[in-house]
């Protein structure tokens, strides 16, 4: 049986159907990368040397040069402004620590791993090191023995090679 293009299912019955709620989509870690570049830029001196000076020449304007004044209200805009700008900033700014926190906590957990194990590999390549030792030691005492042994073993060769002929391969 054919059925038409048109009438056929684009989705199985057996998947869910997705809600037509349309919600605001955003990448968490572009939007942290961005909380940490204004993070950054707030934290400078460069900005608060631009800042005072546009405070500065904002005053100037509004209350020394009242030809070009252009806050009607003393300083509501700029109290409006300076609102704004720390109600945003802030925000951003514990968003920026927050990450910085938990990349201090994910290297700190890294490093005491490799402490861990560090400290693992240490006390193996110590006690490798003692058993050496002791191995050592207990073959300086057979030294001893070793050389009366290797002597016999070259008298044994010696008395070998007379008894075949005195041929030594060279």
């Amino acid at each position: 049986m054919n059925i038409p293009l048109s009438l056929r299912r684009r989705r199985p019955l057996s998947a869910p159907r997705r809600s037509l709620v349309l919600q605001p989509h955003y990448d968490p870690e572009a939007f942290g990368r961005f909380s940490e570049g204004v993070a950054r830029l707030i934290g400078t001196a460069r900005f608060l040397v631009f800042q005072t000076v546009v405070v500065v020449v904002w005053i100037i304007l509004n209350a020394v040069v009242s030809s070009l004044r252009f806050d009607e209200y003393p300083f509501i805009l700029l109290t409006l402004a300076l609102s704004l700008q720390a109600a945003y900033a802030a925000p951003l700014i514990l968003l920026a620590q927050t990450r910085q926190a938990d990349r201090d906590r994910l290297h700190g957990e890294r490093d005491r791993q490799i402490a861990d194990r560090t400290q693992t590999e240490a006390e193996y390549l110590a006690r490798e090191v003692a058993s050496v030792r002791l191995a050592v030691g207990e073959i300086g005492g057979d030294l001893h023995d070793v050389r009366g042994a290797l002597r016999d073993v070259h008298a044994a060769l010696a008395r070998l090679e007379d008894a075949l002929g005195g041929d030594r391969p060279q």
